[in-house]
């Protein structure tokens, strides 16, 4: 009997470490969106995106703290929908893609603030340039996808200033506040 006992002990114990364990999951680019705003000649708003955003993400509901999120998008995948523009923004007046291929985020801390948010601290890497920066991310909701795997959702939007990242050419005439809002669907592994 002390035997049996000890064996749904140990069974339980492995069960409730395993469902208390961090969840794993990897950027779905298909869904996911990094789109930002920029004033022009102060009179009106050009939009645009990053296509392919990639990363993982750590979730730990048992304790927010453990978890992390890692995202990155090529600097040369920026599309505002007009091909000029997109080439003159790839070269060195403003993100230099070729020099600085790569824009990434890395977590550097999480907290719950309530049922569905965190406060996310980490430091974004632009244009040669890292800064640590904090934002609220909305977590939008989990569950299946169209094939039964586990999908999860989220959303933040922040503002930072391009000159703090050495990207001054023609500011003010090209805003040097840019509102950046990402969403994420992400694939649990």
């Amino acid at each position: 009997m002390k035997f049996a006992q000890s064996l749904i002990l140990a069974a339980s114990l492995i069960l409730s470490s395993h469902a208390l364990a961090a969840d794993n999951y990897q950027v779905d680019p298909a869904h996911s969106f990094v789109n930002f705003r920029v004033q022009h000649l102060q009179v009106s708003y050009v939009y645009g995106r990053f296509n392919e955003p990639k990363g993982t993400i750590v979730l730990d509901d048992a304790d927010p703290t453990k978890s992390t999120m890692e995202f990155s998008v090529q600097a040369d995948k920026v599309d505002t929908g007009n091909s000029g523009r997109d080439a003159h923004l790839k070269k060195s007046d403003f993100f230099s893609a070729s020099e600085f291929p790569e824009i990434t985020f890395k977590s550097t801390s999480v907290k719950q603030l309530d049922d569905n948010t965190l406060e996310v601290t980490g430091d974004l890497s632009l244009h040669g340039v890292t800064k640590s920066i904090t934002t609220q991310v909305k977590r939008i909701g989990t569950g299946p996808g169209m094939k039964g795997e586990t999908r999860t959702g989220m959303e933040t939007m922040f503002k930072i200033k391009r000159s703090d990242y050495g990207m001054t050419y023609m500011v003010p005439q090209v805003g040097d506040e840019v509102t950046l809002l990402i969403g994420i669907e992400a694939i649990k592994q």
